[in-house]
């Protein structure tokens, strides 16, 4: 492959005309940047650079929009699709250039052939409604001249010479949202419209703490190995991939000096998963058991290539599905525990319950000397580095949600005052607490991170929430997370099978059969989704609410008793058939690549 070999790689297109002609698109360059035009086919999806738009006639009127770059493009059986970002908003900078969130993005077909068979056609229909997913995928984060895949202390690592390339050849590969996207573009050698992605979260704040200037940024960085919804992604693939994998970067600037602090969380890397099935919380099964191990140590040394050394935090509950889970995980770690790999085992629930989030202090005193050990990365006024981050923590729950961000943001805020005490600004007693605005800023700092991440994974914000954005446990926080939860039960049952294929799709994971236990060809349409909820949800709720009607009356009344007894087996009989066959009910993906 060809590439620029130069100093100074070409620059990204920031702004672009979107010309929609009735045989192609046109993509002209609005920032001065280049003069050639790039012209795609809406026939075949071929492009190439022309040097002018095509002859307009009096009857020719063809579309025009502003679009901010090329995303990628997509390549199927049913046509060619590009994506193009058709709205953003700067939401901070990095490294001194600015970040922008995707708002807007719109996939353009390329399938216009007039020949298209009706196989095809049908096709067509068939991705028509992951594309639409596609257009809605959320956290999408970019620059046009900063590398956000890489962390501070690896860019920092690496050297001007690293910095020189492309941002697509500087891109961390795990990190690359849109890197599977991308390849249609650098085959043709568009070198100024490849744009690298990442998908997380990006959020800043800054205050004056004593006169002095304090910004604090959060990155998040979701990994594309085994990435997919809450349900649909459980667990690690035979590579020692973990799904909800995400990388947390907390940087912090002031008096000259940055600091950063890097933690991950991914879901327990063993072969397991939990299959919807109507019930609130499905069963957990664990998967070729016999290679958990094995799974468990690949995941665990490639953290330790990328990070050092790694202390795994694991914050299930220790008795039913979540313990037989936690007994999994700390039998398959202990053959690889050494200096460089711990497990902490830290029951959230059983110690914390839902209301007394400060006994974490707990959990900090088990790993401060792990933290202190490793430190973090440190540059001075200078530029020189004068600290270095040697290892990680690795947290999770099930989800890697809700407990993980309340965890997360402990340690991001322990090492934040352990740094602004090294550089002077606070004084060697001093914590963020000291300083209220300071104090209720990082709150809403970690808070919005936790969200980003949670609704990402399982389409609503983090439980707990309200601890992590106030320090403490309110009424409305509860009965956000009762919100919350019933809308993660609706969109787990019967939404997300469609989004992990929209996601599958666009990582280049999609393969064209069904799982191991879904039977073939027609997928319910929506209708048939919402009659299949409405009709198990009511006969639920109906046999409940009878159940309970005839155990008031039989109070008063004996001779409800029998009447009771009878709405009570019905109840259990219905819970039982959801059990069984709820399965059949639930939204999932048609096109699903084998997870183990």
């Amino acid at each position: 492959m060809d590439v620029p070999n130069n100093s100074c790689p070409p620059k990204l297109h920031t702004r672009l005309r979107l010309w929609e002609f009735a045989d192609r698109y046109v993509f002209e360059p609005v920032d001065g940047l280049a003069d050639l035009l790039l012209s795609v086919s809406r026939v075949n999806g071929s492009m190439n650079l022309v040097e002018e738009l095509p002859q307009r006639g009096p009857s020719t009127n063809p579309k025009v929009q502003i679009v901010f770059g090329v995303i990628g493009v997509l390549k199927l059986a049913a046509g060619t699709y590009f994506l193009a970002i058709t709205d953003r908003d700067c939401v901070g900078s990095y490294l001194g250039h600015a970040v922008f969130k995707v708002t807007g993005l719109r996939v353009l077909p390329c399938n216009n052939s007039i020949s298209a068979s009706a196989e095809q056609k049908n096709m067509d229909t068939e991705f028509s409604e992951l594309l639409d997913a596609a257009e809605r995928t959320i956290g999408l984060y970019f620059s046009y001249d900063s590398n956000l895949t890489v962390t501070s202390q690896r860019l920092h690592e690496l050297g001007d010479e690293f910095k020189s390339l492309p941002l697509w050849r500087q891109a961390e590969p795990r990190f690359l949202w849109n890197g599977y996207l991308l390849e249609p573009l650098i085959e043709n050698k568009l070198y100024q419209y490849l744009l690298p992605v990442i998908q997380g979260s990006f959020q800043s704040i800054h205050a004056e703490v004593r006169s002095e200037k304090v910004n604090v940024t959060m990155i998040a960085r979701r990994c594309t190995r085994r990435i997919g919804t809450r349900m649909w992604r459980r667990g690690a693939d035979p590579e020692g991939y973990a799904a909800n994998f995400v990388e947390s970067e907390q940087i912090m600037q002031s008096k000259g000096f940055t600091a950063s602090y890097v933690q991950v969380r991914g879901s327990m890397p063993f072969l397991w998963e939990q299959i919807v099935d109507l019930t609130y919380k499905p069963s957990f099964d664990v998967v070729r058991v016999e290679e958990a191990a094995h799974v468990l140590e690949r995941h665990f040394h490639d953290l330790q290539k990328k990070y050092g050394a790694v202390v795994a935090v694991d914050l299930v509950n220790t008795h039913g599905g979540e313990g037989r889970l936690y007994e999994r995980y700390a039998k398959s770690i202990e053959p690889i525990l050494s200096e460089d790999i711990r497990f902490v085992h830290f029951d959230f629930h059983k110690i914390c319950g839902h209301i007394h989030f400060e006994r974490l202090s707990q959990l900090y005193d088990q790993i401060e000397d792990y933290l202190k050990k490793h430190k973090y990365f440190l540059l001075s006024d200078k530029g020189e580095k004068t600290e270095q981050q040697t290892g990680t923590v690795r947290t999770n729950c099930v989800d890697c949600l809700d407990r993980t961000n309340v965890t997360q943001s402990m340690v991001g805020r322990k090492l934040l005052e352990s740094q602004l005490q090294r550089i002077g600004v606070f004084g060697a007693n001093d914590t963020v607490d000291n300083f209220p605005d300071f104090d209720a800023n990082y709150k809403v700092l970690w808070a919005n991170h936790g969200d980003a991440i949670s609704t990402q994974y399982s389409g609503t914000p983090a439980l707990k929430g309200d601890f992590v954005r106030y320090g403490k446990r309110t009424t409305q926080g509860i009965l956000n997370d009762l919100w919350n939860a019933l809308a993660r039960y609706y969109l787990n049952n019967f939404a997300d099978g469609t989004k992990q294929d929209a996601m599958d799709l666009l990582q280049g994971h999609y393969i064209s059969s069904v799982s191991r236990d879904m039977a073939p060809p027609s997928k319910p349409g929506l209708l048939e989704n919402y009659a299949s909820f409405r009709l198990a949800f009511t006969l639920v709720l109906v046999a409940v609410l009878f159940m309970i009607m005839s155990l008031r009356q039989a109070r008063n009344d004996a001779r409800h008793l029998i009447l009771s007894l009878m709405w009570a087996g019905l109840c259990g009989g219905m819970s039982r058939y959801v059990r069984t066959n709820g399965r059949m009910f639930c939204n999932r993906p048609r096109f699903y690549q084998s997870r183990h």
